[in-house]
């Protein structure tokens, strides 16, 4: 189910901003949306883990972040995400090719524990499974959203901006 702002919208009474082509909010929870996407964004591409996190660079959090992120708002560490399909997720594919990759990082975090470095994360050898899942998710809703999936992932400054803004 996709829900579609009208010009005569009660919501703020104008246009939203877009991400890509597509408008952000044209799901009904698409600030939850934003944030499963930014986490499984950055959990799906291991260079930006090398690049930015395991180097330390500021903005993005690091994989704990992500991973609550992930899970935060949305419960997904605790419910099925076919639970928000039509509000977080468009179809009952988008929402299975996440509960994969939320068990498959669940799954580390809980064996290597929530605060472990990066580090630790990429060398548990469940993380390239985990990546893929994550990648598989993250490239469906992208594409699904009118982006550009091999963009890079943008900083926690520029989600919030953007989740704020719209």
């Amino acid at each position: 189910m996709t829900v579609q702002g009208s010009e005569n919208s009660s919501r703020r009474g104008r246009r939203s901003p877009t991400m890509g082509d597509m408008p952000l909010n044209d799901m009904p929870w698409w600030r939850w949306r934003s944030n499963v996407r930014s986490a499984l964004h950055m959990l799906s591409d291991p260079a930006f883990q090398h690049s930015v996190w395991l180097a330390g660079v500021e903005g993005y959090g690091d994989v704990t972040d992500a991973v609550y992120r992930l899970v935060e708002d949305t419960w997904l560490d605790s419910w099925s995400a076919e639970k928000y399909v039509g509000t977080i997720f468009r179809d009952s594919q988008e929402a299975a090719l996440v509960d994969t990759a939320v068990l498959r990082v669940l799954r580390i975090m809980h064996q290597v524990g929530p605060d472990a470095p990066v580090s630790v994360y990429m060398e548990n050898p469940g993380w390239p499974d985990a990546v893929r899942a994550a990648r598989d998710a993250h490239m469906r809703l992208a594409v699904a959203d009118g982006d550009d999936p091999e963009a890079p992932p943008r900083t926690l400054q520029v989600l919030q901006l953007m989740t704020r803004s719209a």
